[in-house]
C-alpha cells in the first residue's frame, strides 16, 4: 500500500527555520520594529523607545530576536546601534509567507 505523503520530520531544516521567523514575528512590538525600519530609506539610528512606549531593556530583547531570526541587521556607531531591514530576511519571509499562504489556500475549502 502506498503512503499518499511521505512523513514529516520535525529536524527538517527549513521546518525550523520558518518556525524560527514565525516565532520572531510573534509579538506586536516585533512586528511595529520591522514596520518602524520599513517606513526609513536608511537604517534606524535613533532611541526606538521614543518611537514606541517600552523600556529600552525591552526594545532591545526584541531587537534581539528579529537579530537572531535574520529580519534586522544592527551597526555599532559610537555609542549608538543602527538597526536596517536584513533584505535577505525579508525576502526569505516574503517567500515563506507566500508559499505557506499558497498551500493553504490551494488545499482549503
Amino acid at each position: 500500500m502506498e503512503t499518499l505523503n511521505p512523513p514529516v520530520h520535525l529536524n527538517d531544516p527549513e521546518l525550523k527555520r520558518s518556525a524560527a521567523i514565525a516565532k520572531a514575528l510573534g509579538h506586536p512590538a516585533r512586528i511595529a520594529i520591522l514596520k518602524l525600519l520599513a517606513q526609513r530609506d536608511t537604517c534606524f539610528c535613533g532611541d526606538i523607545t521614543e518611537v514606541l512606549p517600552l523600556a529600552q531593556s525591552t526594545v532591545s530583547q526584541h531587537l534581539k530576536a528579529l537579530k537572531a531570526a535574520g529580519l534586522v541587521t544592527g551597526e555599532v556607531e559610537g555609542v549608538r546601534t543602527c538597526y536596517c531591514l536584513n533584505p535577505d530576511g525579508v525576502k526569505e519571509l516574503k517567500n515563506l509567507l507566500s508559499e505557506l499562504s499558497d498551500e493553504l489556500f490551494d488545499t482549503c475549502c
